[in-house]
């Protein structure tokens, strides 16, 4: 009886923690789809000032405003944009929605799963979800704006080049465009979760520093089938352009996990030589 309390306990947390989720996100996604933004100048003494106003809007929201901007800041000049299916343009909207809502609502995600799951972890891994928190939903959330404003309109930029050479007119249906732009630039932020992942691993002494470098080579080859699985469309490019970030990422979170052990090392050494 007592195992079965414990166990609605936890489904009992869980449920309140998911809730919680579901009220912030769901408040980032409705927003997204009711209003747009504008910006209003307000002048304070002798400065004006544009301050961001939302205004309800159900059409042109804040989805349709960061369509406009991707559309201008990712394709190449002369590129055109199909509307092909009837419902295209609302998919669009809700694809660019939920990844915003994603994004914007990551720091709250990452608490409540911390708050959730600190009960049930000794002190040191307590600890380590403190440390890791604020860098995984930074790094995320970097990594996925540095998709959107620099790999993805470069990559944009390289294939339509073949377009070009092969005298094809350069046209893309809007949901594969939306498709294609949300996912890369969302797997590139994935993929910089990968430092973290590593620190945490050997931090919590699941794997010793020297194993990521001895294994180096079973990495890259990780990093290419990582990147031939996760990008949206079957060309080598897209693949290359997450994997050779993905394995700079790789040695970068070696090197962190490697100094943390140094550090551990040279701490509890100290005590030891003094006893001595």
């Amino acid at each position: 009886m007592g195992e079965f309390a414990r166990i609605i306990a936890v489904l009992t947390e869980a449920r309140r923690r998911l809730f919680r989720v579901a009220i912030v996100l769901g408040a980032l996604f409705g927003f997204m789809l009711v209003f747009n933004v504008q910006l209003v100048p307000v002048s304070l003494g002798a400065v004006t000032l544009p301050i961001p106003v939302p205004y309800p809007n159900l059409f042109y929201n804040v989805t349709a405003q960061v369509f406009v901007l991707l559309q201008h800041y990712m394709l190449p000049a002369g590129v055109q944009l199909l509307n092909i299916g009837v419902g295209d343009s609302v998919m669009v909207e809700l694809e660019i929605g939920l990844l915003l809502t994603v994004i914007l609502g990551m720091p709250w995600i990452v608490h409540e799963l911390g708050a959730f799951l600190a009960p049930a972890l000794r002190h040191n891994e307590r600890q380590l979800i403190r440390n890791i928190a604020l860098p995984a939903s930074v790094l995320f959330a970097v990594g996925t704006i540095a998709g959107l404003l620099w790999l993805t309109p470069f990559t944009y930029l390289i294939l339509f080049k073949y377009v070009g050479a092969l005298g094809i007119a350069p046209v893309m249906g809007v949901q594969d465009f939306v498709t294609f732009t949300l996912l890369y630039s969302l797997a590139f932020g994935i993929v910089c979760e990968l430092p973290v992942f590593i620190y945490g691993l050997t931090r919590l002494g699941i794997v010793r520093a020297k194993a990521w470098t001895k294994h180096w080579r079973a990495a890259v080859i990780g990093t290419l089938v990582f990147g031939m699985i996760i990008t949206p469309d079957n060309s080598g490019i897209t693949m290359l352009l997450i994997a050779i970030p993905m394995m700079g990422l790789y040695f970068g979170g070696a090197y962190f996990a490697a100094r943390f052990e140094r550090r551990r090392d040279v701490t509890r050494a100290g005590p030891t030589a003094q006893a001595g």
